[in-house]
């Protein structure tokens, strides 16, 4: 299925021009127009999926042994100290293109890419009431 509204739809059509490192049946691999860090890519399926939610799970499996993939090769290539994989579902979660990619953003030793949280603590009447539900 396909968006025609969806620019990563015709971008993974290859009916917008980018620079693709990587491409198969199912994905194509380009880098990103707005990167974290030189060298971050987008893996991007070819059939169009909302976010993770709608993605088929023989895709998803397959979309993260290609993140390692592409991540190995490209480590060596950019002689970066490591990697953040970052996939974002909903606005909410900071997903601004409704349709399933994942970042994957090369680190430097030193970088000021703005990834990161701040850390909290585990309370315990949380984590009872998520126990809970799980049952």
């Amino acid at each position: 299925m396909r968006d025609d509204n969806c620019i990563f739809c015709k971008i993974a059509a290859g009916e917008i021009p980018s620079a693709a490192l990587y491409e198969d049946e199912d994905f194509r691999v380009i880098l990103d127009l707005s990167p974290a860090s030189k060298g971050h890519a987008l893996i991007i399926p070819k059939e169009h999926y909302r976010n993770l939610f709608d993605l088929e799970d023989g895709l998803a499996a397959k979309a993260l042994v290609l993140a390692k993939k592409m991540t190995i090769k490209l480590k060596d290539v950019l002689e970066c100290d490591g990697y953040n994989i970052v996939q974002n579902n909903e606005e909410a979660a900071g997903q601004t293109v409704f349709h399933f990619h994942m970042h994957m953003i090369p680190r430097y030793k030193g970088d000021k890419v703005g990834l990161g949280w701040h850390m909290g603590k585990l309370e315990e009447k949380d984590k009872e009431e998520i126990l809970n539900k799980l049952k």
